[in-house]
């Protein structure tokens, strides 16, 4: 039986001689820890295997990039693979690293060989030693061929770069003679690439007509339902968004930013994704020849490109909507200006059209010259021409009207690039001045479509501005939202527009700058994957899931306390105050877990935190005790709350609205509009008073003292009656009032009632004063104030006298009185006779 058997083996095993069991005990524990040799011979082969395949594949990259250095995209291409291959060589020296740390570690528990004159170790303990020195040594010669095709990639990573940036340059700075020999040239080879593509094109239509009517008929037909969907969901779900109302006289600024920006992206990444989404299907589908490609390709991107320049200035100019005009122009300058931007986008978007064309077919790189340099020359020509116009709206302010011309440093900048423009491309360097026209068409339209939606964002986010909006209305309806959970609403709205605005934009203007979109797709991966800070390696994908599990294990901790505190303990009749403490203790707890995981799932390392810790037990020890205390203090009132900003608190030393509370101190604002500042601390040491913690109900307590000659149930019920009258008295509580007793000159009472707002007590104090005062004189209420009778005892002149007393001094009791203030010499005011009232 096993378990006999096993027995038996642990029985002999500690029935060993003297002390030898227990090494014998450890030696087979060790053993039966450490993986088996097969499985150790294994990671290493696996590991040598994986070496050998990536410096095949660095030797292969490194011939690629002296095979295609003058294509950019190639060079971008491989540019990403060879940094996923630095990926790759930094796993296999991280999965190296543990099986190092094993090595390392059973040589420590072996120790050094005996030395001269030292009693002999095993055999076997040797043999062992001499295997895992070998192992070491090979697992470090692994590492170091992992470290130097890294070291290797890394520099084939850099050099691409910098082909790439003196590729873009020798492109951008060419330079080329502009002479008539060249424009003939230019003639002859364009006349010969009109036939080569009308034979490609032929060939081409024919191939489909022949072999792909199928493939062709199934990939329009899925365009198309895609082009219906599209088209279904902009018009149902965002309508309202892109539709003018014409119906409006004179719409908000918001309203037409908000119209111009979406009425502007919508259609155009509708159109972008059925553009993407057609080739798809037709390059799926083998529709396309490999020479076709890149011309559907940058056709399909010219009709991108006139489309959203097109609905940009329709939108910002709107030549049929003037009250939506976004910039103060006549009709006929906003026309006109509309026309000029649609002219430039086409004549830049047909010249790199023709330009591919030409790189397909094959043609001489002078008829690409000469395609630039006529684009490059009408677009300079177009824009100095617009310097002329005169679209500003007139004075009067009438759009109908004839326009005033542009500002002078307008038209003189619009001037000095048309020449600019011009300029370059008749000195040769037309690479240089087709990036510039390019930058001023498409970046500028991008540009300011960005700067549209950040004006959008920015007029939503403004306070009670999104109710104002249609999706704010239908929020609010259909949601039954508050105000202020609408303002938090066009808040997040507003924040996501600015992302959206600037996720578009900015890759859009990148790939302008000659960025191949593998270029952002890398940039994208490393930002929110790899992003190191020192010896800090960063996730964005780490930091939000850290934050995510944070939040949930917030959530998990909040549903724990209530479940226990509701259907446990409430049940099991367990006192209210234990009951308070466990679920205290549970809620710390809880977040300090979610707070640890959140943290680690973050990529944060916890160990690294023990430097800090170690560091910050120091500064306490050196002094900073108060200020870790009052630290400590923030925290807890920050996580307890038992008072917040604009609370009614009052402390041993001052009263008032709290109106900031940091983690050091909280400001507290006196009735008198003093702040003082009260370390955090003090307020957890000592009793704080806080009218306003639960509710804002409170009670308001107002002494009166009467004549003894008044009837106190009269005095009763008038109190009553003036608080029950009063329009800020709760009647529920009811007010009532209370006969404290027999004062030294009144009776006192105490009318006691209940207000709604403790912050109002001042006021209704001061109105119930007023109402008791006149109540009191009309129903004959005396309202005493302290007396106290003063008894002079006088004698005569023939009394004796005491020691020390002169003869008409009075006495003592004279003396005393004389003393009083308001007296003057030995007389009683208004008396001008020295004693004439004690004659």
């Amino acid at each position: 039986m096993p378990f006999l058997r096993f027995l038996f083996l642990l029985l002999f095993l500690t029935a060993g001689a003297g002390g030898s069991s227990l090494p014998l005990v450890g030696t087979v524990i060790a053993h039966a820890q450490q993986p088996p040799v097969s499985q150790q011979e294994t990671m290493e082969q696996k590991a040598a295997d994986q070496i050998a395949s990536l410096r095949t594949r660095l030797d292969a990259l490194s011939a690629e990039v002296e095979r295609r250095a003058s294509d950019d995209a190639a060079l971008t291409d491989i540019k990403v693979r060879v940094d996923s291959l630095i990926r790759d060589v930094l796993k296999v020296s991280v999965d190296l690293r543990p099986r190092l740390n094993e090595i390392k570690s059973r040589l420590d528990q072996l120790g050094e060989p005996p030395k001269d004159g030292q009693p002999a170790e095993a055999e076997e303990v040797t043999q062992e030693r001499h295997k895992l020195t070998a192992n070491r040594l090979e697992v470090n010669t692994l590492t170091g061929q992992a470290e130097d095709i890294s070291i290797k990639a890394s520099e084939l990573s850099n050099a691409i770069t910098r082909m790439r940036r003196e590729l873009f340059a020798e492109q951008l700075f060419a330079h080329t003679e502009i002479s008539a020999e060249v424009f003939s040239q230019a003639a002859s080879s364009f006349v010969a690439e009109a036939s080569d593509f009308k034979r490609t094109l032929g060939s081409w239509v024919t191939f489909i007509l022949k072999f792909k009517r199928a493939p062709l008929g199934i990939a329009v037909m899925l365009s198309l339902s895609l082009a219906l969907v599209l088209m279904f969901v902009e018009y149902r779900l965002f309508g309202r968004l892109i539709k003018r109302d014409q119906a409006t006289e004179a719409p908000t600024y918001m309203s037409r930013l908000s119209v111009a920006f979406w009425s502007t992206i919508l259609p155009t990444l509708a159109l972008c994704v059925f553009l993407a989404a057609s080739y798809f299907f037709l390059d799926t589908f083998k529709v396309l020849r490999q020479d076709v490609a890149p011309m559907m390709a940058v056709t399909f991107a010219f009709a991108g490109l006139v489309v959203f320049v097109g609905l940009l200035t329709q939108a910002v100019l709107a030549p049929k909507a003037p009250t939506w005009r976004l910039i103060r122009v006549s009709d006929r300058g906003a026309r006109h200006l509309v026309t000029a931007v649609l002219l430039m986008a086409v004549i830049n978007g047909l010249d790199y059209v023709f330009g591919t064309i030409s790189e397909s077919l094959g043609s001489p790189v002078v008829l690409t010259v000469f395609k630039s340099f006529l684009s490059s020359t009408l677009v300079g020509f177009i824009i100095f021409a617009v310097s002329f116009m005169t679209p500003i709206v007139a004075e009067t302010g009438d759009t109908r009207a004839p326009g005033r011309p542009w500002p002078k440093w307008v038209a003189m900048s619009l001037r000095l690039v048309g020449l600019g423009l011009i300029f370059l491309s008749v000195v040769g360097y037309v690479g240089l001045a087709r990036f510039l026209a390019t930058q001023i068409i498409v970046n500028g339209a991008v540009v300011v479509t960005m700067y549209i939606g950040i004006l959008s964002g920015k007029a939503i986010s403004e306070p009670d501005r999104f109710g104002d909006t249609r999706v704010g209305r239908y929020l609010e309806r259909r949601f039954m939202l508050n105000p202020v959970a609408l303002d938090q609403t066009g808040m997040a709205a507003g924040l996501l527009i600015y992302l959206f605005a600037l996720s578009i934009g900015i890759p859009l203007i990148l790939m302008s700058w000659g960025f191949q979109p593998r270029d952002i797709e890398a940039w994208l991966f490393t930002m929110f994957t790899e992003v190191n800070v020192g010896s800090i390696q960063i996730s964005v994908f780490g930091i939000l899931g850290g934050i995510l599990l944070f939040v949930l294990g917030l959530v998990g901790t909040r549903w724990f306390q209530k479940w226990l505190d509701g259907s446990i303990m409430a049940r099991s009749q367990v006192d209210p105050g234990v009951r308070n403490s466990v679920r205290t203790a549970i809620g710390y707890l809880g977040t300090a877990l979610a707070g640890l995981i959140g943290v680690s799932a973050a990529g944060i390392d916890l160990s690294s935190l023990a430097l800090v810790a170690g560091a910050l037990s120091l500064g306490i020890g050196f002094g900073l005790q108060n200020i870790v205390s009052n630290f400590v203090s923030g925290l807890i009132l920050l996580a307890e709350r038992p008072f917040k900003v604009g609370d009614w608190v009052a402390t041993g030393t001052t009263e008032g609205f709290v109106r900031r509370i940091s983690v050091r101190a909280t400001e507290i604002e006196t009735f008198q509009r003093q702040s003082i500042i009260v370390p955090n601390s003090e307020l957890i040491n000592a009793s704080v008073g806080n009218w306003t913690h639960r509710n804002s109900l409170g009670r308001v307590d107002i002494p009166v003292g009467v004549g003894y000659d008044s009837d106190p149930r009269k005095v009763m019920a008038i109190l009553e009656e003036i608080a029950q009258t009063h329009e800020g008295v709760l009647r529920n509580p009811e007010p009532f009032v209370i006969f404290d007793g027999f004062g030294a000159s009144s009776l006192d009472f105490r009318l006691c009632f209940f207000i709604g707002d403790v912050l109002n007590a001042r006021g209704v104090k001061n109105d119930i004063h007023v109402t008791i005062l006149e109540r009191f004189r009309a129903e004959g209420v005396e309202i005493p104030f302290p007396q106290q009778d003063v008894h002079l005892h006088v004698r005569s002149a023939g009394d004796a006298r005491r020691p020390g007393e002169t003869p008409g001094s009075g006495g003592p009791m004279l003396a005393a009185v004389n003393d009083l203030p308001g007296m003057s010499g030995d007389g009683l005011p208004g008396d001008e006779t020295n004693g004439s009232l004690l004659r």
